[in-house]
């Protein structure tokens, strides 16, 4: 199970794609890792780098489309226009 869904995202010029994809890739990262060989000091720094990484992308206005809705709306446009 990916932390990420997979959906087209469109994001603001606060956070480039380029630094999303990135935070996105570490949270993953850290998601894989094994966490049983770690002590809670360590454990405790990666939870506050987690919610870290979430609050900064949740605070950036992102819109979320997904494929099936983005053929939806590019097929109401065709036929509308």
């Amino acid at each position: 199970e990916s932390i990420v869904k997979q959906e087209t995202v469109i994001v603001s010029n606060t956070l480039n794609q380029q630094e999303a994809d990135a935070l996105v890739a570490r949270l993953n990262e850290i998601h894989e890792m094994d966490l049983s060989s770690l002590n809670s000091s360590e454990k405790s720094e990666l939870r506050s780098e987690v919610v870290s990484i979430k609050n900064q992308l949740l605070t950036n206005p992102v819109i979320y489309i997904s494929g099936g809705a983005l053929i939806l709306i590019i097929i109401l446009l065709i036929i509308l226009l």
